[in-house]
């Protein structure tokens, strides 16, 4: 990496297996594999801890990466990856799903309350820092009042809740990238929205 490039660390976070594959919880993972894809990324075993690709873009060094961890030890594999490649917090973008946010809505943030997501609170726990940047993917909650929601983020997607589902990470990757090129108040004018599409500002 040349002085002046900024070094990136781009996270998806999910659970691994077939078994999770299709389901909310594994909207952030998904959402970066998509990003790889777009950017001609491959992802690879990265000391066991995650699958991971890197990329000059526009003057930024991206690592992209998707943890081969459970959701809830997610923190190990970003700060093992943060020291290897020597990112720092600040330039740490963790996507991941938001139960908090209405199904189809989308927002960037740093810092804050992990509204129960264990993913988030194990990468914040594991850096000793909430301040890195956060796309959240919205899910909603369970509308059956007896159903978890840990049971709601880990069932199988429906062929249509699986489409809307999708068609969002494809925008929170372009999120993440716009975060490195343009800064959070941009990103956030940009890509915070509620369901309907309407731009939203960050609570």
């Amino acid at each position: 990496m040349s002085p002046a490039e900024s070094a990136w660390l781009l996270v998806g976070l999910g659970n691994p297996g077939t078994r999770y594959e299709y389901t909310r919880h594994n909207a952030g993972a998904r959402a970066v594999e998509k990003l790889a894809r777009k950017l001609g990324v491959k992802l690879r075993s990265t000391r066991s801890v995650a699958a991971m690709g890197e990329v000059n873009h526009e003057g930024s060094r991206l690592y992209l990466a998707r943890p081969s961890t459970y959701m809830n030890e997610s923190g190990r594999a970003v700060a093992i990856l943060s020291n290897l490649k020597k990112v720092a917090p600040e330039n740490v973008v963790i996507l991941h799903d938001e139960i908090d946010l209405p199904s189809g809505s989308l927002k960037v943030k740093i810092g804050g309350g992990s509204a129960g997501n264990r993913g988030v609170e194990s990468v914040a726990r594991s850096l000793g820092s909430k301040d890195f940047y956060r796309v959240r993917i919205g899910v909603g909650r369970p509308t059956h009042p007896f159903q978890e929601a840990a049971d709601f983020v880990l069932e199988p997607l429906s062929k249509k809740a699986a489409q809307e589902l999708f068609e969002l990470e494809e925008r929170a990757g372009e999120a993440a990238l716009s975060l490195v090129r343009y800064g959070l108040q941009a990103t956030m004018n940009t890509f915070n929205t509620s369901v309907g599409g309407s731009t939203t500002k960050d609570e």
